[in-house]
C-alpha cells in the first residue's frame, strides 16, 4: 500500500498557506476506515486541478443526537462548499493577476487563499474526525498519548479545554509536530492563524457558531463535550501511522 509524504499532499493540495495545515493525509471515502493509494486532496477534494466539496464518509443523519441534521446540511453543503468556491475565485484572480502582471491586489488574494483554503482543508478532516458511536483511543495511537501528555485521559482533556477556549471562531487540533515526533494540541483561530508549520492535523474540532449554533446556540462547551463523544480516535490514529513511516 502506497503511503504520501508531506511534499506529495502538499503538491496534490497546492496553493498557498493551506500548506501551513495539509501535511500528509489518506483519502477515507464511504470505506473510510481503509486508506486508499491516493492522496485526500487528490481523490475527493480536487479533481482536474479545481478544488471540489467532498463527500461526508457517513449519512446526513448518522450522527444523531449529538450532531443533528440540518446543521450537518447547513454546514456542509453551505459553509464548506462557500470556502471551496472561495479558495478557486481567488486562485482564479492570481492566475488573472500572474498574465496581466497586475499584483495590485495580491495582498488581500493570498489572505483570502489561506482563509478559504485552509478552511477546505480543516473541514474536509472534520467531517472524518467525527464517527457515529465515536472511538476509543487504543493501540500505537494510544502510546503515543502517553508518550506526550502523560496519559490518554490528559489529552482528551486538554483537547477538549483548549477547544472550549479558542478565541471567537476557530478550531481545536490535535497534531503531529514532526521535529520532536511528539503529539501536540493546538488551537486555531479563523482557519489559518497560530498554526505551528509543518504539524500533520490528526483530528479537528470545529468551534466556528456555524458548526453547531442551530442546536447548542451559544453553548459552545456542551457542543465541545458532544463531539467528544463522536471523535474519530480510529482516523487519528491512521494519520499518525501514515506520516510516522
Amino acid at each position: 500500500m502506497a503511503m504520501y509524504t508531506r511534499r506529495d499532499v502538499m503538491k496534490a493540495g497546492a496553493a498557498a498557506a493551506v500548506a501551513a495545515v495539509a501535511g500528509s493525509v489518506l483519502a477515507y471515502g464511504k470505506d473510510w476506515l481503509m486508506p486508499t493509494t491516493q492522496p485526500a486532496f487528490e481523490l475527493a477534494a480536487c479533481k482536474d486541478g479545481t478544488y471540489v466539496l467532498p463527500e461526508l464518509p457517513y449519512d446526513y443523519n448518522a450522527l444523531e443526537p449529538l450532531y443533528d441534521e440540518a446543521t450537518l446540511r447547513l454546514h456542509h453543503d453551505k459553509h464548506h462548499a462557500a470556502y471551496v468556491a472561495g479558495l478557486n475565485a481567488n486562485l482564479t484572480k492570481l492566475a488573472a493577476a500572474r498574465k496581466d502582471g497586475k499584483y495590485e491586489d495580491v495582498k488581500a488574494l493570498s489572505r483570502n487563499v489561506a482563509f478559504h483554503g485552509s478552511g477546505h482543508v480543516l473541514h474536509t478532516l472534520f467531517w472524518h474526525s467525527m464517527k457515529p458511536g465515536g472511538a476509543k483511543p487504543d493501540g500505537e495511537f494510544a502510546k503515543a498519548c502517553v508518550e506526550s501528555f502523560g496519559s490518554v485521559e490528559a489529552m482528551q482533556a486538554q483537547f477538549a479545554a483548549a477547544t472550549k477556549d479558542v478565541e471567537a471562531s476557530g478550531w481545536g487540533v490535535l497534531a503531529y509536530e514532526p521535529l520532536a515526533g511528539k503529539l501536540l494540541v493546538l488551537q486555531a483561530e479563523r482557519h489559518q492563524d497560530l498554526t505551528v508549520w509543518g504539524v500533520t492535523p490528526l483530528l479537528v474540532c470545529d468551534v466556528w457558531e456555524h458548526a453547531y449554533y442551530l442546536k447548542y446556540q451559544n453553548r459552545r462547551a456542551e457542543w465541545v463535550d458532544a463531539f467528544m463523544k463522536l471523535a474519530n480516535w480510529d482516523f487519528a490514529a491512521q494519520r499518525l501511522a501514515a506520516v510516522r513511516k
